[in-house]
């Protein structure tokens, strides 16, 4: 299987191999959507596997991967939020297309600031440490059950406005911690505001958007610097698959938001944290 890989074109010159690089594109696009965090899971491959670590060009292009999705699978939010922010720059703000586009700004400047301050002090390295990760998983995945639990569900998208943008925002920036999860953190933030479980997820994509566009635009400029056509091709690979299988987890997860709790997420992540802690208490 391999050998067919490397006959292709676009493959030669690939430093990570083809069944690395499906597997890092298959978990971001299952996991992106999911509140169990993506970044958690990207982190955690050269850490269970053996694998070498991919590195954050590879994470963020599989991230753009997913970006992608949500752009297709919510082509009509989209659109209602280029025709705001172009009201926007006409200085309107009244209509619910302008009010859409500016609650998308303001939710985006904390995790701006906050990823700014993360890279000043020097923190990435240290943020994808399994402790770091276990804890996050396990902490942030409680607190989902408990927003679950408690939230009301009156409140749809037409309800979102600069206090809850504010709000989601706050909560957002706590989610550059790998393993926090970024859809997960802002899903908990929308079911204790009273949002129902559907157009908190269908917020939590919406506000991807921004935040992951920017990671990717910054990424692929410092590879474009380097001129490192390897990383290049890698990130390719690893964004297209990724848009593939983001997708299928896509419609799936918004179809099963129809009948079920995010319970089924919670547990998973309960489970994922304290494996993950005991791995790496354990010296593993």
């Amino acid at each position: 299987m391999a050998e067919i890989f490397t006959l292709l074109p676009f493959w030669r010159g690939v430093q990570l191999t083809w069944f690395h690089l499906i597997l890092i594109a298959s978990l971001q696009g299952v996991t992106e959507f999911l509140p169990v965090s993506s970044s958690g899971h990207l982190a955690l491959i050269p850490l269970l596997t053996g694998l070498r670590d991919q590195g954050l060009s590879v994470d963020v292009a599989a991230h753009a991967g997913t970006l992608a999705a949500v752009i297709v699978y919510f082509r009509h939010d989209m659109k209602r939020a280029v025709w705001g922010f172009a009201e926007l720059a006409r200085g309107t703000t009244a209509t619910a297309n302008a009010q859409l586009s500016l609650c998308l700004v303001v939710a985006t400047v904390p995790v701006i600031i906050a990823g700014g301050f993360i890279q000043l002090v020097g923190l990435t390295h240290w943020l994808r440490d399994p402790q770091v990760i276990g804890l996050a998983t396990l902490g942030f995945g409680l607190l989902l059950y408990w927003a679950d639990r408690i939230g009301k569900q009156t409140k749809t998208m037409s309800d979102w406005n600069l206090r809850t943008a504010v709000i989601f925002g706050l909560w957002q920036a706590a989610a550059l911690v790998p393993g926090a999860s970024r859809s997960g953190v802002t899903m908990t933030a929308a079911r204790f505001c009273g949002f129902d479980r559907r157009h908190a997820a269908r917020l939590a994509m919406l506000m991807s958007i921004p935040v992951i566009a920017a990671a990717s635009l910054l990424t692929l400029a410092e590879i474009l610097h380097s001129g490192d056509g390897i990383a290049l091709r890698e990130a390719g690979i690893a964004a297209v698959l990724s848009f593939l299988s983001a997708l299928v987890a896509l419609a799936a997860m918004m179809k099963m938001l129809e009948t079920f709790t995010y319970t089924p997420f919670v547990i998973y992540r309960v489970i994922l944290g304290i494996g993950v802690l005991a791995f790496a208490w354990s010296g593993g």
